[in-house]
C-alpha cells in the first residue's frame, strides 16, 4: 500500500515548527481506497506569509485537534505502508519528528515523486508540483492546501505507475537503494559516478553556485554520509533543499584533499562552510628564558602578533609535539610545563636536571637549541612525495623556506628531486598557517616521504 502525504506547516523545519494541516491518501497501486484530512492546531501563531500562501489562519485552527490527539490514527495510516510525497524528505521529516514526540517511531520506505518524475518523465522544464501537474494535464483547484496537493500528487503517482517501463519505482524501493535519502533535486547518477578515492567535492545550488566544499578519504562514501541523517533542524533541511549538483576533484592522498579543501573554502567562501571560514590558530609553541637563564618551551594561546616557533590547531596537538621533543632531546618536562606538580621530574632519578638547578644552563640550553633546530628543519624547504591519482604519477606538496608553495602531480620518470624542475610541475596556491601546520606535522610523522632540498643564499 502507498500512503500519499501532503502537509502544511508554520515553517520550513520540523524541530521548531508545527503542522497546520494533514492529508493522507491510501492507494493500493490501482486505486484510492481511503482518504484522511484534518486541520491541526500547531499551538503557535501562523506567520502572515504562510497564511497568504495557504489560506490557513489562526482562527481556522483554533478549535482543530492537537497533533498528539490524532497521532495514533496517523501512525496507523502510515505505518507498514510506503510513504509517498513530493519532496518526500520534507513531509517525512515533519511526520516522523512529531510522531516521535508523541511516542511513535515511524519507519517507512519512502518514494519521492520529484525524483521519480525526473526518471519516468525526463526532460520537462520543471518538476515543482504546480508546474509538473500542468505539464501532465492535472488540475489542482486547491493548491497549497493539504488534500488538494495530496490528491494532485496521487494523480501524478498513478501516471508514474502506468508509465514506469524501466522499473524505477521497484528499484527505488529495494532495501539497498538509498536514493530516497538523497536531496530531491540531486540526480543519483552524480552520486554513483563519484570514485572511491580521496578528493574534494562541491555541492552546487540551482544556479550552479558552490554552497559547500568538503574533503574525503573516499568521495562516494563521504558524500552519501551527508544524506543518511535527515535531521529535522533548519540547517539540515535548508542544506538538503539547496543541493542540485555535485562536482569533485580527485586527489592522490587524503592530505592533498585536506589542503585543497582549505584553499577552496578561502577562495569560494561557500555558504554552508561555517566552521572552516573563520579558522585561526589557537595555540603556539613558544621559547623564553627564565630568571635563572634556562631556555624554556611552552604551549600557549596564539595571538596575532606573537612569534611562536610552531603553530598548531589544538592544545592536544601542541602537547603531542612538545612531548616528542622532550623524549627525543631529553628535555625536562617541568621546564616545558608538561609536569605541573611540585615533585621532581623523572630525570632526577638518574641524572642532574635543570628543574633542581643541578644541571648547568649551558648544558641544558644546548639540548633545547638542538630541539628548536630540529623543529626549524622540519619547516625548511622540502616536499612530501606520496601516491598520485594513478599508478604512473606521484603527488608532491612543496614547502619553500617554511611556507606552503603549492602542490600537484609529477609523472614517474621526471626528476622530482630538483627544486627548480619540481616547481614547474606544481600549481602554486595561497598558503596559511593551517596548511603549513598540517604539512609540517605530516612530515614529522612520516619522514620517509620527505624530500629535502638545498636552497642557496
Amino acid at each position: 500500500m502507498y500512503a500519499i502525504v501532503d502537509i502544511e506547516t508554520t515553517g520550513s523545519h520540523a524541530s521548531a515548527h508545527g503542522i497546520t494541516e494533514i492529508a493522507i491518501v491510501i492507494h493500493d497501486g490501482t486505486q484510492v481506497i481511503n482518504r484522511f484530512e484534518t486541520l491541526v492546531n500547531p499551538c503557535a501563531p501562523i506567520p502572515v506569509y504562510i497564511q497568504a500562501l495557504t489560506g490557513i489562519d489562526d482562527r481556522m485552527v483554533q478549535n482543530a485537534p492537537l497533533f498528539n490527539d490524532i497521532a495514533e490514527q496517523i501512525f496507523g495510516l502510515l505505518n507498514g505502508n510506503i510513504f509517498v510525497a513530493h519532496n518526500v524528505n520534507f513531509d517525512y521529516s515533519f511526520m516522523r519528528h512529531h510522531l516521535q514526540r508523541a511516542g511513535y517511531d515511524l519507519q517507512c520506505p519512502k518514494l519521492c515523486t520529484v525524483r521519480l518524475g525526473r526518471k519516468i518523465f525526463p526532460g520537462l522544464p520543471s518538476y515543482s508540483l504546480g508546474k509538473f501537474c500542468r505539464q501532465m494535464g492535472i488540475e489542482n483547484l486547491s493548491r497549497h492546501r493539504a488534500m488538494g496537493d495530496a490528491f494532485a500528487t496521487t494523480q501524478l503517482f498513478e501516471l508514474m505507475l502506468q508509465n514506469d517501463r524501466q522499473g524505477h519505482i521497484t528499484t527505488s524501493l529495494k532495501q539497498k537503494s538509498k536514493e530516497h535519502s538523497l536531496p530531491s533535486n540531486l540526480p543519483q547518477a552524480q552520486v554513483d559516478a563519484l570514485p572511491n578515492a580521496p578528493g574534494v567535492y562541491y555541492f552546487h545550488d540551482q544556479k550552479g553556485k558552490i554552497v559547500y566544499v568538503g574533503k574525503a578519504r573516499n568521495l562516494k562514501k563521504r558524500v552519501k554520509s551527508h544524506f543518511t541523517n535527515n535531521r529535522a533542524d533548519l540547517q539540515k533541511q535548508e542544506f538538503l533543499r539547496n543541493i542540485h549538483t555535485i562536482t569533485h576533484q580527485t586527489c592522490g592522498t587524503e592530505l592533498l584533499a585536506f589542503i585543497l579543501e582549505a584553499v577552496e573554502i578561502k577562495r569560494l567562501w561557500p555558504k554552508y562552510n561555517r566552521a572552516q571560514k573563520h579558522y585561526e590558530y589557537t595555540y603556539g609553541l613558544y621559547r623564553f628564558e627564565d630568571q635563572r637563564g634556562y631556555t624554556r618551551l611552552a604551549i600557549d594561546k596564539w595571538t596575532r602578533y606573537s612569534q611562536p616557533l610552531y603553530t598548531c590547531n589544538s592544545m592536544l596537538e601542541g602537547y603531542n609535539l612538545l612531548n616528542r621533543l622532550i623524549a627525543e632531546f631529553d628535555l625536562c618536562p617541568k621546564l616545558c610545563f608538561v609536569q605541573r606538580n611540585d615533585q621532581p621530574c623523572p630525570r632526577v632519578k638518574t641524572k642532574p636536571c635543570a628543574c633542581q638547578v643541578t644541571e648547568t644552563t649551558q648544558r641544558y640550553n644546548k639540548r633545547v637549541n638542538k630541539a628548536i633546530d630540529h623543529l626549524k628543519a622540519a619547516l625548511s624547504t622540502f616536499a612530501i612525495r606520496d601516491k598520485g591519482r594513478t599508478d604512473d604519477e606521484y603527488s608532491y606538496i612543496l614547502i619553500e623556506n617554511g611556507e606552503f608553495y603549492g602542490m600537484g602531480y609529477v609523472k614517474q620518470g621526471l626528476d622530482g628531486s630538483e627544486l627548480a624542475v619540481l616547481k614547474t610541475q606544481l600549481t602554486p596556491y595561497p598558503g596559511n598557517g593551517y596548511i603549513k601546520s598540517m604539512v609540517a606535522n605530516y612530515a614529522f610523522n612520516n619522514p620517509e616521504r620527505k624530500v629535502e632540498f638545498e636552497v642557496a643564499g
